[in-house]
């Protein structure tokens, strides 16, 4: 199989199921995204599953390849770089990243249905609290497990509401700012003015 095609049906899919959600992942749908003839689709993934499973891979990909760019893996060497870093992150929510998030978020989904799912996805979510944990640690602030991983569930659990941008759940978590938000994240976890 051409690997070419492989990876464009497999970015055409990852586009459908973030505009249409899991009930609009279908071969035809990704046939038609992808502008190849009717039925490449299910050659190449026989079964829904197989879809899911493209898409999942696909996406851990593009997240593997992100957190493997030079930017990504020397860390910010104070706190106004880890502030710049993090907040750049929420920016790429709304921007480029916006396809690849809300298909993780319908795959999330999808993996209380078929935990098989879970086992492509996991390295995303493990690989954040492991890379946000160690540029913490590369800023310079006074680190621990409990307190790196508060700043990445709150990363993490701004996401959906960066996605579906509903102004007052934006201004009631203070995204409506997102370098605020940051920087009272990171006061919250690390106040500046107490010591470790």
């Amino acid at each position: 199989m051409n690997p070419d095609r492989r990876d464009r049906l497999r970015d055409a899919a990852v586009e459908v199921l973030a505009r249409d959600g899991g009930r609009g992942l279908t071969h035809r749908a990704v046939d038609r995204a992808a502008e190849v003839p009717p039925g490449t689709a299910k050659n190449y993934f026989p079964t829904r599953d197989a879809v899911l499973r493209a898409v999942a891979e696909r996406c851990l990909e593009q997240y593997l390849a992100l957190t493997g760019q030079p930017a990504a893996t020397q860390g910010p060497t104070d706190r106004e770089g880890l502030t710049v870093l993090f907040r750049s992150l929420l920016e790429n929510v709304a921007g480029p990243g916006r396809s690849r998030l809300l298909a993780v978020l319908e795959l999330q989904a999808e993996a209380t249905r078929r935990p098989w799912l879970s086992g492509i996805l996991d390295p995303m979510a493990s690989g954040d609290f492991a890379g946000f944990e160690l540029a913490q640690r590369s800023a310079g602030l006074p680190v621990t497990p409990q307190r790196a991983a508060v700043v990445t569930l709150a990363l993490h659990a701004a996401i959906p509401h960066l996605l579906t941008n509903g102004p007052g759940t934006l201004a009631a978590a203070g995204l409506d700012d997102v370098d605020r938000f940051v920087r009272d994240l990171l006061d919250a976890v690390y106040p500046t003015d107490a010591g470790d």
